[in-house]
């Protein structure tokens, strides 16, 4: 938190909570990849065009623009603990509704419920964990969330791999879907023993007694005192936010919307959502046959996995922006040689650029992006600053899943690698030029450091 009494280490039960919160992301990420392992059986199923197929694919993330668009609605105003809640609720519905879909429309309504899910995590859950957690282990809990989402993506390849081999083509990519209830039904009871977050009840509904005592069960070794100036330093900074900006667009706010804008473009421009939804596609393209493609996935899920474990240990010790330095970079050398195998037909060595890409997405954007966004805004303004993050983020999700087919049949592959190399090359000049360090910095006090309040 920001007072003297604050730690660096979380209580034992600011973890569970962090932990329990970030099971939304384990939820996202199943949702949003697999369907991987489902979209060529669906396209055969119902006759979908390359347009219509490319609509489908990208239901659920039109669901997650409009769930971001909205999400920091009901975060402000309901509660980040009503929130998180009703998020289990949605993913159980969509993953249910998916499993028994008749038909390509009643299959998008469940999947486009799913979406807003997700949306609606990405914006309430960093910003619940990054309110209850001590400045020097911010990164490290919202990054949960992010540790989550790249667990919930191995799981779903594992899980596509294991039900294609266990039932017919057919009805498999019905169980995929499904399943998915087991983990939302997990999720949304956990969400009954969190506590509302103290920022807002203190800065957004006026109950400082309450939110003291949340302070309380967070630091339990504060003195009254402590905790007493802690309540009030939230409630001043509050007061600063309101009477200097004088709403969300404004001037005094600039760098952080230009901020959280831009990490979230550039975190889409690299490519990422495209590759984790056509990931058995893309190793079809290099012959691999359809469930070598889907082994091959799971190999994804595990350098991703790994390599956010390295993300989430960094992230607190050299800081965000050295992270997207080096997940530049990454991207850079692996999109590249990508594009350079497909162009030379070296087939061989697309698998490990596609893994080295991962690695790098999960060091440096992955670990990231959620963990900035969340921390780069003011209290009065968090939920809708991290919901403007989301929104970009899955706007441009949404418009390359759905194109990305059309894509790969216009242009050849090497060409698509390519443009996506040249957009991390400019990602790497904008962490150059605008990137700011929070690590270690009390949320208070980076509204300070980015002019919010001069």
């Amino acid at each position: 938190m920001t007072s003297s009494a604050s730690s660096d280490s979380p209580t034992a039960k600011v973890f569970f909570w962090s932990l329990a919160s970030a099971l939304a992301g384990f939820l996202f990420g199943f949702d949003t990849v697999v369907i991987s392992g489902a979209e060529k059986t669906i396209q055969e199923l119902w006759g979908l065009g390359a347009g219509a197929h490319g609509f489908a694919m990208s239901a659920a993330l039109w669901g997650t623009v409009v769930g971001s668009l909205i999400g920091g609605y009901p975060t402000d105003h309901f509660g980040r603990r009503k929130t998180l809640i009703s998020i289990g609720l949605l993913y159980l519905v969509s993953a249910l509704w998916s499993a028994i879909a008749g038909d390509v429309n009643s299959f998008m309504i469940a999947r486009f419920i799913g979406g807003l899910g997700i949306g609606i995590s990405t914006v309430a859950s960093p910003l619940y964990i990054s309110e209850i957690s001590p400045a020097g282990s911010r990164g490290r809990l919202a990054g949960m969330f992010q540790f989550n989402i790249v667990f919930g993506i191995l799981v779903a390849f594992l899980s596509n791999y294991l039900i294609a081999r266990s039932f017919p083509t057919e009805v498999a990519w019905r169980w995929m879907l499904g399943i998915e209830a087991i983990p939302a039904i997990l999720y949304f009871g956990f969400c009954f023993t969190l506590p509302e977050s103290p920022r807002w009840l203190i800065s957004r509904a006026g109950r400082k007694e309450e939110g003291r005592a949340v302070l309380k069960l967070i630091q339990p070794s504060a003195s009254e005192q402590e905790l007493d100036s802690l309540v009030d330093e939230i409630s001043e900074a509050a007061a600063k936010t309101e009477k200097s900006t004088h709403g969300f667009w404004s001037a005094r706010l600039k760098i952080p919307i230009l901020l959280a804008f831009l990490i979230a473009f550039f975190n889409q421009l690299s490519g990422i959502n495209a590759i984790l939804y056509f990931a058995p596609r893309i190793f079809e393209l290099t012959g691999l046959g359809q469930k070598a493609a889907l082994l091959q996935s799971v190999g994804i899920g595990v350098t991703n996995l790994i390599f956010t474990f390295v993300g989430l240990w960094l992230i607190d010790r050299l800081g965000r922006r050295t992270l997207l330095y080096i997940g530049s970079i990454g991207y850079i050398a692996s999109l590249g040689m990508c594009a350079w195998a497909f162009s030379s037909e070296n087939f061989a060595i697309v698998p490990y650029c596609i893994f080295a890409f991962i690695a790098a997405h999960a060091v440096g954007q992955g670990a990231v992006i959620w963990v900035f966004i969340s921390e780069i805004f003011p209290n009065q303004f968090r939920a809708t600053g991290q919901s403007l993050g989301c929104f970009t983020h899955w706007i441009f999700a949404a418009l390359l899943t759905m194109f990305f087919p059309r894509m790969v049949t216009a242009f050849e592959p090497s060409i698509v690698f390519g443009f996506f190399c040249g957009m991390m090359v400019l990602q790497l000049i904008w962490v150059k030029l605008m990137v700011v360090e929070t690590k270690g910095v009390p949320l208070e006090e980076v509204e300070r450091k980015l002019g919010v309040h001069s």
